[in-house]
């Protein structure tokens, strides 16, 4: 067993990746907002992270391709090839422009807090800096640091969740009385939109070819693989619902609703008292620096793969892709007039662009030309369809109440 968990890798960096400011705010707007009623949607999405993470990593190993080249091969009509590209790229760059946005602004709420200053004037040199960064290279230098934080904060939560003890009666309803309260309709495509990612599709599927070279057994490779994923991506919703579940012992009893990280703070109080507001945070700086930096930069790889572009970071084209995503979502960022309200929503545009690649992964993970006997089973099927319709069908009915076609 010992073993097995030397192989953690890319599966930390997907668990890694959607603990970031976007999950710390949603889930505890989440738990603040509505207790345990909407914890169906968290423990969906993390079983639908797994589901899709497994596919992404499996068409790695054992294609040795990325998912935008996979894309790019599956469609051998050039009208259609072109339109599934088009589809993919908005989708992964609007996507990663919200989530961005999510990023920007979580890390400037942690310096409004430490600092004072309003978020909006903190978001020009969050965005400056994670531009400086990625132009610099300097980034790989510091992000072990910011990473340590983000896992401190995690383990913070943990503890925190276990003191103040959450009534499982009330957890274990959320989780099998599923149903969307007044209002709620935004915050469960946030959740989802947070924890299933679409850029960590992209990322998964590359990362495990250097994980898992081509000199390492097929099945070993995918048994590892699995492994890695499924433990990561559980020990990243178990942090989740530690937050959720804190804001909701701290917050919904009480009928408060959360407008700053000063206030999502007072949920760490069980455990730091008064030092829980600048612990908390440095913990969303942290988290945001490390997530205002890595997106983008996912999303130039992603772009690339599916362009058919070569894997140059110093290309003007890679470094147009993670430039244009930073200046947008630094954009956003500062218009935005209630930080937190802006967070939120930036998840839930990344949960209504999901299907988009989902649907795309599902179309490649069924190529008996690319996998072989690898490809996708009648459970796989099942499973990645349940998971694409639930997207669609909770992202229909967001885009349809935001039109009042239907009650939201």
């Amino acid at each position: 067993m010992v073993e097995r968990l030397r192989n953690l890798g890319p599966g930390l960096l997907v668990a890694a990746a959607f603990i970031g400011p976007g999950t710390v705010t949603t889930a505890s707007v989440a738990g603040a907002g509505f207790g345990y009623a909407i914890l169906w949607a968290l423990v969906f999405s993390v079983v639908a992270t797994i589901i899709l993470q497994e596919m992404a990593s499996r068409l790695g190993v054992v294609s040795r391709e990325g998912l935008g080249e996979a894309l790019r091969s599956t469609f051998r009509n050039p009208v259609l090839r072109f339109l599934a590209v088009l589809l993919v790229v908005s989708a992964i760059t609007f996507g990663n422009a919200a989530f961005e946005t999510g990023n920007i602004t979580g890390a400037a709420l942690g310096l409004e807090a430490l600092v004072g200053l309003p978020p909006q004037v903190w978001s020009v040199f969050v965005g400056a800096g994670a531009f400086a960064l990625l132009a610099s290279g300097a980034y790989k230098i510091i992000e072990r640091a910011l990473v340590a934080l983000v896992v401190v904060m995690s383990v913070v939560f943990v503890l925190t969740a276990v003191i103040v003890r959450p009534s499982l009666g009330d957890m274990l309803a959320g989780i099998f009385a599923p149903g969307i309260p007044t209002g709620a309709l935004i915050t469960v495509v946030a959740l989802i939109g947070t924890t299933v990612v679409p850029y960590n599709l992209f990322l998964h599927a590359s990362s495990v070819q250097e994980k898992w070279p081509e000199s390492v057994p097929t099945r070993q490779a995918l048994s590892e693989s699995r492994l890695d994923a499924s433990l990561s991506i559980a020990l990243g919703g178990l942090v989740t619902l530690a937050i959720l579940s804190t804001a909701a012992a701290a917050f919904f009893a009480r009928g408060i609703e959360i407008e700053s990280a000063g206030q999502m703070a007072e949920q760490l109080e069980p455990l730091l008292g008064p030092a829980a507001r600048y612990f908390f945070a440095t913990g969303l700086l942290a988290a945001g620096l490390t997530s205002a930096a890595t997106a983008p930069l996912a999303a130039a790889f992603a772009t690339a793969g599916a362009l058919g572009w070569r894997r140059d970071l110093r290309s003007w084209r890679f470094r147009a892709v993670w430039g244009v995503i930073i200046v947008v979502g630094t954009v956003f960022a500062v218009l935005g007039t209630e930080p937190v309200a802006a967070i939120v929503f930036a998840q839930a545009a990344n949960g209504v662009l999901l299907p988009v690649i989902a649907g795309f992964l599902l179309v490649a993970m069924n190529r008996r030309d690319l996998l072989g006997e690898f490809r996708n089973g009648i459970a796989a099927n099942v499973a990645g369809g349940a998971v694409f319709l639930v997207a669609t069908g909770l992202g229909l009915y967001l885009v349809l109440g935001a039109l009042g076609v239907v009650g939201g």
